[in-house]
């Protein structure tokens, strides 16, 4: 990292990120071009590792892809808007995570706990998923093998 003065590996601190935020993108290896992918997801923070929760159809493109390459990217940022940069520009205040781990379709009861970690997070804890919703739901789980995260903000909160 070219400015390690804001690198932050904690994972308390990354776990305080991804609380925080709303969206995080997936990145997934096609043959012709990268997939990059938005989604809301759920997470935890368990033994030294954090994984990552996020649904989606059982078909289509990124159903595909992950199949073929599950190793991905996982990307989270928060802005908190532009400031000065003392150089005579403007520069954005920031924090931010990147993380590498493999997409697993999971199942059963880990299907059902990271479905209720992602509707926690997305602030609807009390909603029940029926269990039609359920079958036709793929929930990917990504522990993040390798993961830091990086901030320039002034105004620490």
């Amino acid at each position: 990292m070219r400015k390690a003065d804001r690198e932050f590996t904690s994972l308390n601190e990354i776990a305080d990120l991804l609380r925080r935020c709303d969206t995080i993108r997936i990145g997934i290896s096609d043959e012709t071009a990268p997939y990059l992918v938005p989604v809301s997801f759920g997470y935890e923070q368990t033994e030294g590792t954090i994984a990552v929760y996020f649904h989606g159809a059982l078909e289509g493109r990124k159903a595909e892809l992950l199949k073929k390459h599950p190793l991905v990217c996982v990307e989270a940022d928060i802005c908190h808007g532009f400031v000065e940069n003392g150089h005579g520009g403007l520069t954005c205040d920031f924090e931010s995570i990147i993380g590498y781990g493999s997409a697993e379709l999971i199942s059963g009861e880990a299907k059902e706990h990271g479905l209720r970690l992602l509707l926690e997070h997305c602030g609807t804890p009390h909603y029940k998923c029926t269990p039609e919703v359920t079958a036709i739901t793929a929930v990917h789980r990504i522990v993040l093998t390798t993961v830091s995260g990086k901030r320039r903000f002034t105004n620490h909160d």
